[in-house]
């Protein structure tokens, strides 16, 4: 069954937040996929990922750019797995894919977003009510991770 995380930003944005959670991703060799509702949105953060830091290197590309299916991060406004990845972070309100076609999906929102918050929790919702388990996760004052539910 599918892992699903909840990660609820409540100290930092989404830039500072999901970069080092894709290079965790990429160093565990998953292949992944980062859904936004938005082209502007997509096109910025591709833009942020070749720059968020100086010694690091992320591979990743969009789904309007050549060799998607070869990106081992697509970031994308689709529902669509042209990269065959097996980990789907949702951003800002997306609209997810089945859950059954990932093995781990992350849901990552805004606490300071209304829209966000609600689409999150009615997502909590409809999947708890499907049976799935799901984990909360909130930042600590520090920005780290913080197991909640």
């Amino acid at each position: 069954m599918t892992e699903i995380l909840f990660y609820h930003l409540t100290e930092s944005k989404l830039e500072d937040a999901l970069p080092p959670l894709l290079d965790k991703s990429v160093e565990r060799g998953w292949r992944v996929a980062v859904q936004m509702r938005e082209t502007t949105r997509r096109d910025a953060l591709d833009t942020h990922l070749w720059t968020y830091r100086e010694d690091s290197f992320l591979p990743h590309g969009t789904d309007e750019a050549d060799f998607a299916g070869d990106q081992p991060v697509l970031l994308t406004i689709s529902a669509d797995n042209a990269n065959a990845a097996t980990v789907r972070f949702i951003v800002d309100g997306a609209e997810p894919p089945s859950a059954a076609d990932y093995e781990r999906i992350v849901f990552m929102f805004d606490g300071y977003d209304q829209e966000q918050l609600e689409g999150a929790r009615a997502e909590w919702k409809k999947l708890k009510g499907e049976g799935h388990n799901l984990t909360y996760w909130q930042q600590t004052p520090e920005g780290r991770w913080e197991k909640k539910a």
